[in-house]
């Protein structure tokens, strides 16, 4: 059955701007009880009061055990037991591997994978506890794929799938239900001055969606667009030189892509001084 989100209690980390705030946005406009968190405060709040629905925002930074920790307490004292987390704060640093600065790698190891792994051993335990929960994370096609220009990142990406392949194993009939959500090149800061390859261009909205769809109707593995699940799968069983040959011709190059460029200074900039991501 399709699940009711009007009442349902939903904390988003991340949720100031890009996709965490369309993520906000259309669980309020549902009916959804949502606490975005943000690593900064002020604009988490100064977002949560532009959304419709009942929306709060306060600090976090996903890195911290103790702000994540306080974060979904918060969102415990507002609006009640969370019933959902939607692990979503992200950063990405885009160039040649011998070419990142080890502060950029630290960085997408931080928050890409130890936030989710923070968020899900801090969430998880209570919604076990009620024999209920829902925690979604958003992933990426690069957990699947590994594009040039990304290693770090997908391999943050990587590892997040993996993590949650295995505690989804752990939380087998408990009641709570992990889901990945891989979209393609989403139209966000993070992404700014890279290639979508053979993929279109999506919008927040669209992941934002399939978030809302995922919780009504749970499943683990969602990519965005969903045509892209077939793509992977099939590309998968091929031997080595076909699936890169495949590859090669749909997945974007993004070394190739961000080469001469200066249109993702400014955000990588802000990603070594350690700011939020999207």
């Amino acid at each position: 059955m399709k699940r009711v989100l009007v009442g349902l209690v939903v904390a988003v980390t991340g949720g100031a701007a890009g996709i965490g705030r369309e993520i906000a946005r259309e669980l309020g406009a549902a009916g959804a009880l949502v606490c975005i968190g943000d690593l900064s405060g002020d604009a988490a709040r100064a977002a949560a009061a532009e959304l419709p629905g009942t929306v709060h925002g306060c600090e976090l930074d996903v890195t911290s055990e103790r702000s994540f920790h306080d974060f979904l307490a918060v969102t415990e004292a507002l609006l009640g037991p969370v019933d959902v987390l939607v692990n979503n704060a992200g950063v990405m640093w885009v160039g040649a591997f011998d070419d990142e600065p080890d502060s950029a790698t630290a960085r997408m190891l931080a928050v890409n994978l130890h936030g989710v792994i923070r968020g899900v051993r801090l969430a998880a335990p209570a919604m076990r506890a009620r024999g209920r929960g829902h925690i979604v994370t958003i992933a990426s096609v690069a957990s699947k794929v590994s594009p040039a220009g990304e290693a770090t990142y997908a391999a943050t990406k990587h590892g997040v799938l993996g993590y949650l392949t295995g505690v989804r194993e752990e939380l087998r009939g408990s009641g709570v239900r992990l889901s990945a959500i891989m979209p393609g090149v989403v139209d966000t800061e993070l992404a700014k001055g890279t290639s979508t390859g053979a993929a279109p261009l999506l919008q927040p909205v669209d992941v934002a969606r399939a978030v809302v769809e995922v919780i009504q109707r749970p499943r683990f593995e969602v990519t965005v667009p969903g045509s892209l699940g077939p793509m992977l799968r099939w590309a998968g069983v091929l031997p080595q030189w076909a699936r890169d040959l495949i590859l090669r011709r749909t997945v974007p190059n993004q070394l190739a892509a961000v080469s001469g460029s200066s249109a993702r200074a400014t955000y990588e900039k802000r990603l070594l001084d350690g700011d939020s991501g999207d």
